[in-house]
């Protein structure tokens, strides 16, 4: 429950087109509800803008879905990141109202639920093929936060005429998030080309002194490039929350 929905219910209680007890039944599992294994925080949405998310990776199956219903059974975007295609395929038998998106690692729900609440376009830029992954975890996080998102993808420094051939999606954005391994040079550059926020993501691809993502993190920790945030190694989720929270009207 956001905002909105818990003051349209006080209104109805208030001019008695709902009962009291009908509003307590709707407020009873506020602000958290327990399993055997978990305590669902549904007073998240209402003190952050950010609904609970379920990390996935080491949960079973079992205790995903279990989550889920409850999230589901709300007003807010369901999802759950860092899941794998089998343990996601063993989730979708139970709740098949979700949609699995393999790039990303997302199980995502209730998005008929969710309204727009973006003030303009974020756009996620992943600078080669192998960052498509938390890109993808960035876009759909941001996109099922009530977002219009646009990508572009593979038009790292090695080929940086790719990112000059699509410079109008930078143009329009109002914020962006820039994913890159390696040496993690694209978030500098992009920083050095627009006059809006930069949300830079480092990746752990690339081998030898790229140490798992530590020479991305640092390149961009380092940056000269002023307006630029750098959320951890591999976590599109986080830069596509901080990217909602700018953009949030």
């Amino acid at each position: 429950m956001d905002n909105r929905k818990l003051k349209e219910l006080l209104e109805k209680v208030k001019s008695g087109d709902c009962a009291v007890d009908e509003a307590l039944n709707s407020l009873k599992h506020l602000p958290s509800e327990a399993l055997e294994f978990a305590c669902v925080d549904h007073h998240r949405q209402l003190r952050t803008g950010f609904p609970e998310v379920v990390f996935g990776e080491n949960k079973s199956a079992g205790q995903i879905v279990a989550i889920m219903e409850k999230l589901l059974a709300g007003e807010s975007a369901a999802l759950a990141t860092r899941v794998d295609p089998a343990k996601a395929a063993a989730v979708l038998t139970r709740l098949s109202e979700l949609t699995y998106h393999d790039e990303a690692g997302m199980l995502v729900g209730n998005l008929q639920k969710v309204k727009p609440v973006g003030r303009g376009t974020i756009a996620v830029v992943a600078a080669g093929t192998s960052d498509i992954p938390v890109a993808e975890e960035a876009l759909i996080t941001a996109r099922s936060l009530g977002n219009e998102v646009e990508k572009l993808y593979d038009v790292g420094v090695a080929g940086i005429h790719r990112l000059f051939a699509k410079r109008e999606i930078l143009d329009r954005a109002r914020v962006l998030i820039v994913v890159a391994g390696m040496e993690g040079a694209l978030p500098s550059v992009i920083g050095g080309l627009v006059d809006k926020p930069v949300i830079a993501v480092p990746t752990s691809i690339g081998y030898g002194t790229g140490l798992g993502g530590i020479a991305a993190l640092l390149g961009m920790l380092n940056s000269c490039a002023p307006g630029m945030a750098v959320v951890n190694i591999d976590n599109g989720f986080g830069a596509g929350c901080m990217a909602a929270a700018i953009n949030r009207v």
